[in-house]
């Protein structure tokens, strides 16, 4: 496969939408690259029936106390989804999960393959 088409490839809008014709909405390059990694991320693991492993069960470290363990915690488990589900498509250079308060920031920084350019993706909880 190019270089050129794997930029285009197209893969579904996460979350799944639908658009004015009636169909599934796609989306590719950085966009969909993104919404990978938002399912990782916000699947939980059993969730998928035919990839019960698939997810990083992030939602249920958010019941979790905000405390000094949570940080590293949730580190470990992105770095740790992200590299087995995503490691065709991008490299994860960084995770960085801050919490401040009621707040946990998470910026995820990775390099697409296809073209080594850098990206960068930010989750805010509260």
């Amino acid at each position: 496969m190019t270089t050129q088409s794997l930029l285009t490839q197209q893969g579904f809008k996460f979350p799944l939408a639908v658009d004015e014709l009636g169909a599934i909405t796609a989306i590719g390059g950085d966009d969909r690259i993104r919404a990978k990694i938002l399912q990782v991320l916000f699947t939980a693991q059993g969730e998928r029936v035919h990839q019960s492993e698939f997810g990083c069960g992030l939602l249920n470290l958010v019941f979790e106390p905000n405390d000094a363990v949570l940080a590293p915690a949730m580190q470990f488990t992105i770095g740790q989804a992200l590299a087995r589900w995503l490691a065709d498509e991008i490299v994860t250079d960084a995770v960085h999960v801050s919490s401040e308060g009621e707040y946990v920031l998470i910026e995820i920084v990775y390099t697409r393959k296809v073209d080594l350019r850098q990206q960068a993706v930010r989750i805010q909880f509260k």
